[in-house]
């Protein structure tokens, strides 16, 4: 019996975008199991905490109609990434790539990635055309200046998103 391909999704999903559930939506289809890593990522300072973010992921999920696959898991976890990939014996760290912006600094990333570990590949989704512009940062910045999100945002984070900024 050979090896299931575990796919590790990663990011801070702060919060979960179109352009996220896009490539989680094709990630599935190319591995056995795919573990989206919810990172704690101390050096930034997210909106929502780790639970709400793996929460929101999750809730994403089963409105996508993936929570039927067995495959996927959401997960919390901290410190190096490659050290987590290592842990969960993931054999392909999957990217999502918007812009060229985007290419130069994860083509950095997996040099330093492959130098720690050339047994793991990096495997790059490009974002549909739909959701290329959509980044976290930009939908926190539209819907705190009251602006229209919900269309960057899948249905389980209007409302939370809403609530978040209006405390």
């Amino acid at each position: 019996m050979t090896k299931p391909l575990i796919g590790l999704y990663p990011g801070t999903f702060d919060p979960i975008t179109m352009g996220h559930a896009d490539i989680i939506k094709r990630a599935v289809k190319l591995v056995d199991e795919l573990i989206i890593g919810v990172a704690k990522h101390s050096g930034k300072d997210p909106l929502f905490n780790l639970e709400e973010r793996k929460a929101l992921v999750e809730a994403t999920i089963d409105d996508m109609g993936l929570e039927a696959r067995a495959n996927v898991r959401v997960v919390p976890f901290e410190g190096l990434l490659m050290k987590y990939a290592e842990d969960i014996r993931a054999d392909i760290i999957i990217r999502g790539l918007r812009a060229f912006s985007d290419f130069e600094y994860e083509f950095q990333m997996v040099g330093m990635n492959s130098a720690m570990n050339d047994e793991i590949e990096t495997v790059f989704l490009m974002a549909d055309a739909r959701y290329q512009s959509i980044a976290s940062k930009l939908v926190k910045q539209i819907a705190t200046l009251g602006g229209p999100f919900e269309h960057f945002v899948p249905d389980p984070v209007v409302e939370p998103l809403r609530r978040k900024l209006k405390a």
